[in-house]
C-alpha cells in the first residue's frame, strides 16, 4: 500500500530525519509509529545514515504493531525486524539475527544491557515507544538505559501522553534525548529550578508543584527544540464519541456490607494520617466490593453482588451482532466475566486482536494496563464497557483509544457501569474532570471515609 502522508505527517517526519535527537508527543491515532518507521526507512535505504536500530515498546506493542506496520507500507516494507521476546535463549537468538530493527519489551531493558554483554548488536539509532515507561529516574530500566545512551547517535521518544500526572515526569524522558541539555543534569537541579515541594513529611517530599505560570512556560521553551506535540483533535476527524454513564444499585445485603466495610477502615485508622499508600489500599477494597465481590485477607474471593454483570448482559442484549470490548479492574473480575460469559475471550496477543478485528470474538476481555498501548482494535467494534473503573488518566484515555482512533468508522460508545453510592462515583467524577492522580485519590478516600 502506498503511504500518502497528512501534512502534519510530513512535518514529523521532515524533523526526525533533521533533529538527530528528538521526541514526539503526539495524540493517539495520528500514526507515530508510520512516521517513525518512514523516517527510519529513509535514514537507512537513502541516507545510510542507520544501521541498525532498537525499539523499545511495551509488551503487546513489541510483539507485533510496528512489524505489522512497517509490512502495510511500500516504503517500509523491506524493512527487517528481530522480535527480542521470550525466555532468555529465545532474546538471545533474536539478537544474533541480522535485521534492521530489534524490537524489545521495556522490561527486558535491563537484561539487554547488563546481562546480554558482546552478543547485543552495535545500535545506531533508537527508539522509546510510549517513553512514559521510562518517567522514574530511580527505576532500573531508566538507570541501566542511561548509562548507554551515548552509544546511539539518534534517539527518538515517542508518547500521547509525556506528563501523564505532573511535568516533573517530563525529566528522564527527555534525558533520553539530549542528556540533561534541556532540563538540566539531574532530576534535583530539575524540580529545584521549576517547582516547589507540595506535600511532605519533615524532608520526605511525597510531590512537587510547578512554581508558577513563568516555570511552566520556561519548560516548555526549553523542549521546543526537540520536541513536537500535536493533538489528535486538530488534525484528525474523528466519528462521534458518546459517553454514557450506567448507574446500578447493588442489592440491600450489598449496601449493608459495604458501609460496615467503610466503617472498619475508619476503625483501622484509628485517627492515623492518611498517605497515598493506605489511600490506593482502601480504595483498592471499597472499589472490588463496588464491582461485585472481594478479597478476603488469606487470599479467598468473596462473592457479594452480581449488579454490574446484570448491567453488562442489558447492554449485551441490547446491541444483538455487535462485539463489545469489556475493560475489568480486578482478577476476580475476569473470573466472574468468563462464569458469567462463556462466550468472552480474554485479550492476551496477535492471534486474539486478529480474530476481534475479523469481527469473530463478540466479547473481548481486557485490563486497561495490558492493551493500552499501540494496539489497533477499531476494526473490530465500536462499544467499549468499563466494568471496573481505573484511577490511571492515561490507562483510561490509552484504553479508550483502541477503538476511538483514526480508521473508526462507526461512533464509539463507552459505557461505564458505576455503582451508586460507592467509591466508583468518586473515580467517575475525576476522570470526567481529567484530574485522576494521587490527589484526587487521596481526597476521595477522605470524603468516602467522612460519609
Amino acid at each position: 500500500m502506498r503511504f500518502r502522508p497528512h501534512p502534519y505527517q510530513r512535518k514529523c517526519i521532515q524533523a526526525l530525519l533533521e533533529h538527530p535527537c528528538y521526541g514526539l508527543f503526539l495524540d493517539m491515532g495520528l500514526g507515530k509509529t508510520v512516521i517513525t518507521l518512514s523516517a527510519i526507512a529513509e535514514l537507512m535505504y537513502d541516507r545510510f545514515e542507520v544501521g541498525r536500530v532498537l525499539i523499545i515498546a511495551p509488551r503487546a506493542v513489541a510483539e507485533s504493531t510496528w512489524q505489522d506496520e512497517a509490512a502495510k507500507w511500500d516504503h517500509t516494507r523491506g524493512l527487517t525486524f528481530a522480535t527480542v521476546l521470550g525466555s532468555a535463549q529465545e532474546r538471545v537468538v533474536a539478537l544474533q539475527k541480522r535485521a534492521d530493527c530489534y524490537v524489545i519489551n521495556r522490561e527486558n531493558v535491563v537484561w539487554l544491557f547488563e546481562s546480554a554483554g558482546k552478543i547485543r548488536p552495535k545500535f545506531d539509532m533508537l527508539v522509546v515507544d510510549e517513553s512514559t515507561s521510562f518517567k522514574s529516574p530511580q527505576a532500573k530500566r531508566f538507570k541501566a538505559l542511561k548509562r548507554h545512551l551515548p552509544e546511539f547517535k539518534r534517539r527518538v521518544i515517542l508518547t500521547g501522553t509525556p506528563a501523564p500526572n505532573t511535568l516533573t515526569d517530563l525529566w528522564s524522558q527527555v534525558y533520553i534525548l539530549d542528556r540533561g541539555q534541556a532540563l538540566g543534569q539531574t532530576v534535583t537541579g530539575y524540580r529545584r529550578n521549576y517547582f516547589k515541594p507540595g506535600r511532605s513529611n519533615g524532608h520526605i517530599v511525597y510531590e512537587y508543584l510547578i512554581r508558577d505560570k513563568a516555570a511552566e512556560h520556561a519548560i516548555y521553551d526549553r523542549l521546543a527544540p526537540i520536541c513536537l506535540s500535536l493533538s489528535a483533535a486538530d488534525y484528525l476527524t474523528l466519528p462521534e464519541r458518546i459517553d454514557n454513564v450506567i448507574r446500578v444499585r447493588m442489592p440491600a445485603g450489598a449496601q449493608e456490607q459495604y458501609k460496615q466495610l467503610k466503617r472498619d477502615l475508619v476503625l483501622d485508622l484509628a485517627g492515623e494520617e492518611l498517605t497515598a499508600s493506605t489511600a490506593a489500599v482502601l480504595s483498592n477494597k471499597l472499589l472490588q466490593m463496588a464491582n461485585g465481590a472481594i478479597y478476603s485477607d488469606d487470599g479467598q474471593v468473596v462473592r457479594i453482588h452480581d449488579a454490574k454483570l446484570d448491567a453488562l448482559s442489558d447492554i449485551i442484549e441490547a446491541n444483538p451482532g455487535k462485539s463489545i470490548l469489556v475493560f475489568y479492574k480486578y482478577r476476580h473480575d475476569l473470573d466472574r466475566l468468563q462464569s458469567a460469559f462463556p462466550e468472552a475471550v480474554q485479550l492476551e496477543g496477535q492471534e486474539t486482536m486478529s480474530e476481534w478485528n475479523a469481527g469473530r470474538i463478540p466479547l473481548l476481555l481486557a485490563h486497561p494496563a495490558s492493551c493500552g498501548y499501540g494496539l489497533n482494535l477499531q476494526a473490530g467494534g465500536n462499544i467499549i464497557v468499563w466494568f471496573g473503573l481505573t484511577w490511571s488518566l492515561e490507562e483510561y484515555q490509552q484504553a479508550n483509544a483502541r477503538l476511538y482512533r483514526q480508521g473508526q468508522t462507526s461512533a464509539v460508545i463507552i459505557h461505564h457501569i458505576v455503582a451508586t453510592g460507592t467509591m466508583d462515583e468518586a473515580v467517575m467524577r475525576a476522570l470526567q474532570q481529567k484530574r485522576v492522580g494521587q490527589d484526587a485519590l487521596l481526597q476521595a478516600v477522605k470524603a468516602e471515609l467522612a460519609i
